[in-house]
């Protein structure tokens, strides 16, 4: 199973991108996709939700939390996961100006391990804006929440860039930690780099494949990946075995993070769901 552990779609006005964001779902068996940081979180998933629900089979949609504005207990986010049904969560740190280890980000990873919702921490990216706090982006402030919830799965996405190595430690520290491995093709020597030191760190099996979309596309991705060591033909420089890359690709991320297939999701549990969700409106 392929699946691409990292996408993005505007929701609302742009039938553009939605379009070409199906297209490049195509090439992957699943595809989650994070919610934007703009606007008030509770529009933007009941947004995400109406469009990833409509491809259940292909789709899995992470809602975004801000937990200095929004309420951050169980009873609170437990709908977003049984009414809304995506199932995880994203934060853009840095974006945000949100330290990861704050107080009330520390009780939504308490409500989000109950809940069994992995978090995906959005914080390397090759945009940031001036007002952006690159130092909320450190892979290693994560380490006091992954020892504090050892149950919360957690994703550092664009492998922390440009904290590349703070992640690599991160992952093979934590066994509930993973790293997002979304590449540029046409960056060839960070490629390179980045995916030689996961390899010497022993640690190809806590990464995961992403695109980016829209700024990356998924083939062009397994190619370059596919294609690593072919552009090393002609040099002395390290390789890395075809195997261990082909394996990130075909990772089954869904299964890894505790997230249930909903497309193969039986009767029984849909009407199990059903009674949970009349309960909780009670």
């Amino acid at each position: 199973m392929i699946v691409d552990c990292h996408t993005h779609v505007n929701c609302t006005t742009d039938d553009l991108e939605m379009s070409e964001h199906l297209a490049a779902a195509e090439t992957v068996d699943r595809c989650i996709v994070l919610a934007a940081s703009d606007g008030p979180s509770e529009d933007v998933n009941k947004r995400l939700a109406e469009y990833v629900n409509k491809y259940k089979e292909k789709m899995v949609g992470f809602a975004v939390i801000d937990p200095i504005k929004d309420k951050v207990s169980v009873n609170k986010l437990k709908p977003v996961r049984d009414k809304l049904e995506l199932q995880g969560f994203v934060l853009h740190c840095c974006a945000k100006g949100l330290h990861p280890s704050h107080s009330r980000a520390m009780r939504f990873y308490e409500a989000a391990q109950e809940l069994g919702l992995p978090v995906f921490f959005h914080n390397g990216h090759g945009a940031l804006g001036a007002d952006d706090v690159l130092s909320y982006a450190q892979p290693y402030l994560l380490d006091e929440v992954a020892r504090e919830f050892p149950a919360l799965k957690i994703i550092i996405g664009n492998m922390g860039m440009p904290f590349t190595e703070q992640t690599l430690s991160m992952v093979a520290k934590h066994k509930n930690v993973y790293a997002d491995l979304t590449i540029r093709p046409s960056n060839v020597w960070q490629t390179y780099n980045t995916v030689v030191a996961a390899y010497e760190h022993t640690v190809m099996d806590k990464l995961l494949f992403g695109s980016g979309f829209p700024l990356g596309n998924a083939g062009e991705c397994i190619e370059a990946l596919l294609g690593f060591n072919m552009v090393l033909s002609d040099t002395n420089l390290p390789t890395v075995p075809r195997g261990s890359i082909r394996n990130i690709i075909e990772r089954n991320t869904l299964e890894l993070l505790g997230i249930k297939d909903k497309s193969t999701e039986t009767q029984e549990e849909k009407t199990e769901k059903t009674k949970e969700h009349k309960s909780v409106q009670a």
